[in-house]
């Protein structure tokens, strides 16, 4: 996991060469309180209310003495240069006048950025080859003095990108503990470009834009609105152009085995699109730096900095990572109001009115509850083969709309009851004690006369009820100590609760349970809760999926685990696709009745964490967090791509497992000649329901449907697929 800091984000500030040039020839050591003049500035910038401070690791006369050697121009200094070469290339190293850096006390806080004119994905092997061990040679000099974190320069050439990723690959081996930052923009801003022919200074290391396997980003200076001709054909453009360097970093990542010290550093520079999908990808990346030149903001009617609305709300939603952002070209006067200040106060600005940042600090929201468990793998409880400690129990109970919805749902039932006076309750699975305190204070506002029996089988926490009925329930409640399932309840019950659900509605073996305990009800009895529905997502997460595979065990890639989600981007759409038989984003699953039907508690009480649903049924419910089933190889889906999700619940007389699989499918139109009126084809696998779709029937069916000439013919390709997960229950069950 990426050490991102855990209280709020952290903004640097740029140094160049020439703000070092020049504290170097200003510097007077006799005079000066610090030791050397890269002291004095990081000094300045921590007075200045920065966090930490970035700057470049070589000056130009690296850069000069690497070009000399590696890069011949005429054939008199070919011999000379290349026996200059061969000695460097035996044993690398820096001249002192070559590093901006030469002290241990002058790297703390410090992301250094390595030479971004190094080509590592060259067209010319040496120039690649001879990029790979100055690389080799400046990052084993960062490490030397003890420098955590580098930016590395961005990819060029879309052709060589895998030349770049195996040294990246090969560079996180050779230097253990430095992490490494991929610097890349969101998307290739050469569709931006009206003549793609032609060429502009850059203050990044890409390359032009004569061919859009290049990527180019060109700086911009400071807009008062947002350029309409920049918005047209940002718009314009197809999702894949925008979507290159995203494809990059997944080829990046995936050579380097998803490597947790292999970051992102985004670069702001150009400005944002519109399309949520392109934007919503970076939100599931590991981010660890976001580049905002001066460049990148617009001057609002006041004359200060600010941001593009787009930009705005991504670094909104950004905020709740905590990244490091990198500010630059501050200092250079682009706007007319606020100096160097302003840009920063902005960023905060940014940052506390960040929605997700709000609602983690808010008390008793979700958000606030799960601190510290963000996209950390839990496993699911084993209620029924374990006993759960004191302290678990402790958990579940702080969480208040739960137990509000609880008491509202038996109240109501309690109120439209027409039965005899007295009604009688059973809540199986009694815990410590809160559902039998919520169906007392549910009677006592109801004004009926009612009895509660109260059944658990862990012998610890039976002691507790014990002592709750000695102190508060008197005979309002009996106690009854054994199993839901085999145990005898003295008379049959009008309504029985229970909360035995978990995150995936039935993994905690509600249906068994509850199946085993409906003896207790009269005919005409209640349950709450009366049923419960499952659902069912893809989504992309490289850190959810570095956790998953941390200890190279397939058991680990093999078991459903309860996460608080975070960094996740979740990737179907809202029906439609290619087919037109895609289904909404998140899908139902199964469902479990308990006996009416009406996938509620009771009424219209409910309780939920659909990520559409749960704010207007159960806002900030925090005891149940989603099941994540992760896959154990990546699959890569495009955009207009479809997915066929397999899911099976299966049993045996000593436990419960899920089984999962998955496969990918991609639609194109099919060219029909003008002499075809109609042509019956094979339906193909897009007539199902894809993205996701649960337990579907073999696609393959060989129906035939007819189509009309004047209706788009789609040819399905599939494109992949995973393997069977946790065949047989081998990695994760749970026991009966």
């Amino acid at each position: 996991m990426s050490p991102w800091p855990t209280s709020s984000a952290t903004i640097s500030t740029l140094l160049t060469l020439s703000d070092i040039t020049t504290a170097n020839a200003s510097f007077d050591p006799d005079s000066s309180e610090y030791e050397s003049p890269v002291l004095q500035l990081l000094s300045e910038a921590r007075s200045k209310g920065y966090d930490s401070i970035s700057l470049p690791l070589t000056t130009d006369k690296w850069k000069a003495r690497w070009a000399e050697m590696c890069l011949l121009n005429d054939r008199e200094s070919e011999i000379k240069a290349e026996q200059k070469a061969e000695r460097w290339r035996s044993r690398p190293g820096f001249l002192v006048d070559e590093v901006t850096l030469t002290r241990l006390d002058e790297t703390e806080g410090v992301t250094v950025i390595i030479s971004d004119w190094l080509e590592l994905d060259a067209t010319d092997d040496w120039v690649r080859h001879d990029a790979e061990i100055a690389l080799q040679q400046e990052l084993a000099y960062a490490s030397y003095l003890n420098i955590q974190s580098a930016i590395l320069p961005a990819p060029r050439n879309r052709d060589h990108v895998a030349s770049y990723a195996r040294i990246v690959n090969s560079c996180l081996k050779n230097t253990p503990y430095i992490h490494l930052s991929i610097r890349l923009p969101i998307y290739n801003p050469s569709v931006l470009h009206t003549n793609p022919t032609s060429t502009s200074a850059s203050s990044s290391p890409l390359l032009d834009a004569r061919s859009p396997r290049f990527i180019n980003t060109a700086p911009s200076t400071p807009r008062s609105l947002v350029s309409g001709s920049s918005s047209e054909k940002l718009s314009a453009a197809p999702e894949s152009e925008l979507n290159v360097t995203w494809e990059m970093w997944d080829l990046i990542r995936s050579i380097c085995d998803y490597n947790t010290r292999l970051t992102l550093t985004l670069d702001l520079s150009p400005p944002l699109p519109t399309t949520i999908g392109v934007l919503s990808k970076w939100a599931a990346e590991s981010v660890r730096n976001i580049l905002l030149p001066a460049s990148t903001f617009i001057v609002n009617g006041k004359g200060y900095p600010v941001l593009p609305k787009t930009t705005q709300s991504f670094m909104r939603e950004c905020m709740i990572h905590y990244p490091n952002v990198i500010l630059s070209g501050v200092t250079a006067g682009m706007h007319s109001r606020g100096g160097e200040t302003a840009y920063k106060q902005y960023v905060r600005h940014l940052e506390k009115t960040s929605p997700a940042v709000q609602a983690a600090e808010r008390a008793g929201t979700v958000e606030n509850f799960a601190q510290g468990y963000q996209d950390y793998l839990q496993a699911p409880l084993q209620p029924l083969m374990d006993n759960l400690q004191s302290v678990t129990y402790q958990t579940f109970e702080q969480d208040p709309v739960k137990y509000r919805q609880y008491e509202e749902a038996m109240y109501r039932a309690l109120v439209e009851w027409t039965g005899e006076d007295k009604v009688v309750f059973c809540v199986a699975g009694a815990g410590r004690g809160p559902l039998v305190a919520r169906c007392l204070r549910a009677i006592e506002r109801s004004g009926r006369e009612a009895f509660i029996y109260a059944v658990e089988k862990n012998p610890n926490a039976y002691v507790t009820l014990q002592d709750r009925k000695k102190r508060e329930w008197g005979d309002k409640v009996q106690l009854l100590f054994g199993d839901m399932r085999s145990i005898h309840v003295p008379e049959r019950v009008d309504i029985l609760v229970s909360e035995l659900l978990g995150s995936f509605g039935d993994n905690e073996l509600s249906p068994e349970c509850l199946d085993g305990a409906m003896r207790f009800l009269k005919p005409k009895g209640i349950s709450i809760p009366s049923s419960y529905t499952a659902h069912l997502a893809p989504l992309s997460s490289s850190k959810l999926f570095n956790e998953a595979r941390a200890t190279k065990d397939l058991k680990s890639l093999e078991t459903p685990y309860v996460v608080m989600f975070q960094a996740v981007n979740i990737l179907s759409g809202d029906g439609g696709g290619l087919s037109g038989k895609c289904g909404p984003q998140v899908q139902e699953c199964w469902e479990f009745v308990h006996p009416r039907t009406d996938p509620i508690l009771y009424g219209n009480v409910g309780l939920s964490i659909h990520p559409h649903r749960k704010d207007e049924i159960s806002k900030d419910m925090l005891s149940w967090f989603p099941l994540f089933f992760p896959f154990k190889e990546p699959l890569y889906l495009p955009s207009n791509s479809e997915l066929q999700v397999s899911i099976w619940r299966l049993t045996n007389e000593r436990q419960v497992w899920y089984e999962w699989h998955a496969e990918s499918f991609l639609s194109s139109p099919v060219a029909q000649s003008e002499s075809q009126s109609a042509a019956s084809v094979p339906a193909s696998p897009s007539d199902t329901v894809f993205s996701p779709l649960i337990d579907a029937d073999d696609p393959m069916r060989g129906r035939f449907q007819v189509f009309d000439t004047a209706t788009p013919v789609y040819e399905t390709v599939k494109i992949g697929q995973t393997s069977l997960h946790n065949p047989g229950g081998r990695s994760s069950w749970i026991g009966l």
